[in-house]
């Protein structure tokens, strides 16, 4: 059984790079769609995922200077 293993999830940084690549090349690279044009919403979905790991980076830089900032006060 551990010879048929599949891993379903991918580390959040590889999955924003593939969705970067297919939102570029506006066809699916991958999966049993491969070659076939992304839909409004397929490519909307991307964009989407794109823009949330955005915002969580810039929310943890943020907090990350903030705590710096306190730090440097003391």
């Amino acid at each position: 059984m551990a010879g048929s293993f599949i891993r379903r999830w991918m580390v959040p940084h590889k999955r924003a790079k593939r969705y970067a690549e297919e939102r570029k090349a506006k066809v699916h690279q991958r999966g049993p769609k491969e070659g076939k044009e992304l839909t409004d919403y397929e490519a909307g979905i991307r964009s989407g995922y794109l823009q949330c790991q955005t915002d969580h980076a810039g929310i943890y830089k943020y907090k990350k200077a903030k705590e710096a900032e306190k730090s440097n006060k003391k």
